[in-house]
């Protein structure tokens, strides 16, 4: 219980590490010294530059701590990377290291399990069980980049757990990542997933980052969106759309919408056809033509769910038919197939047996 109440370091800004030294008579340059470093993987035991003194205080005024490497898998067929990372109090969370020609991008997870409810995700199942600190989203970061021994230039929020539901922690973890002396992993990096959040995407939009945000779409209508996201219940097609172009106008940000196949659910030309109308419908005006991009998403296939993927005559079809309509679409290349490194499952596995 200690380690929860105290301050942890690595949730802290160059400006409150300043503030705390100069309270606790240290010079204020000494958070300069620190803050770098504690970026670096590092502890304040590890760090001979500040002295015992500092370290002494340290230790009793805060908590350290990285996510430890519990499992580790790397695929054979492209070098990804997932893992399972250990946290303080106990619990799990999952990241993917992948490789690509531009760089290495890191998928974190925002939360410990999701209360979102989506029907096709091994992440939600069992439900959330709390948020993550500012400290455990960068820490995921620092401990894979330090494990890995390679830089990571590019962070994904698509793990498990929904980054809006966990707001003020995120944009903390945003600005702590882009730190000129720590990570310094610039927001155009950055990728932002909800599954529709409007509140979260409004305030969002007033943070004028400079992030990819991108909308778990997975559905042309409500009838079909409900069925396999509760959150479509609170947050219609209509409206999250709508929030959608408000954003666009006010950030001048490319929105990237996500598509997950479901085959038999939402994978029809129909299907398409009726994408690409509300689409063009709501984004697309005659004073304002904003860019529509879709990915489309084999959908990851659970046990526990029944839902399988679609097959590649039906994918196919389906871009095909976007394309048509004005809309890009690409189809999401599933890398790590052999390790399974879609978030969730290797947590769900590890609770099955604790």
């Amino acid at each position: 219980m200690d380690t929860v109440q105290r301050r942890e370091l690595l949730s802290l800004m160059p400006a409150e590490l300043e503030e705390w030294m100069l309270a606790s008579g240290e010079p204020k340059y000494r958070a300069g010294q620190l803050f770098p470093q504690l970026h670096r993987g590092l502890s304040p035991d590890e760090m001979t530059n500040l002295g015992k003194r500092l370290q002494e205080k340290l230790r009793e005024g805060f908590s350290w701590h990285l996510p430890v490497v519990e499992q580790k898998l790397v695929s054979a067929i492209d070098g990804t990377v997932k893992y399972l990372f250990g946290l303080a109090d106990g619990n799990c969370v999952e990241s993917v290291v992948m490789k690509y020609d531009h760089g290495n991008t890191i998928c974190i997870s925002s939360q410990v399990g999701c209360r979102m409810g989506c029907k096709f995700c091994a992440s939600t199942i069992g439900g959330r069980v709390r948020d993550l600190t500012a400290g455990e989203l960068l820490g995921q970061v620092i401990a894979a980049q330090k494990d890995c021994g390679e830089r990571i230039s590019n962070i994904v929020m698509m793990g498990i757990g929904e980054p809006l539901d966990n707001y003020d922690n995120v944009i903390r973890f945003l600005h702590l990542v882009n730190c000129e002396t720590g990570l310094n992993i610039g927001y155009r990096h950055i990728s932002l997933s909800t599954c529709g959040l409007i509140d979260g995407i409004r305030r969002l939009q007033k943070e004028n980052l400079p992030i990819t945000l991108s909308i778990s779409l997975h559905a042309p209508d409500d009838e079909t969106r409900s069925a396999i996201m509760p959150i479509n219940n609170r947050y219609g097609v209509s409206d999250l759309l709508d929030a959608c172009r408000e954003y666009y106008a006010q950030t001048g940000r490319r929105i990237s919408f996500e598509y997950t196949l479901i085959a038999g659910k939402n994978d029809s030309v129909e299907n398409a056809q009726k994408l690409a109308r509300v689409l063009n419908a709501h984004l697309r005006t005659r004073t304002d033509t904003m860019p529509i991009h879709v990915n489309l998403i084999p959908v990851n296939e659970v046990s526990e769910t029944g839902f399988r993927k679609s097959g590649r005559e039906a994918i196919a079809a389906f871009a095909k038919t976007l394309e048509y309509k004005g809309i890009r679409a690409t189809v999401r290349r599933k890398l790590g197939a052999d390790i399974n490194a879609s978030c969730g499952q290797l947590r769900r596995a590890a609770m099955k047996q604790s």
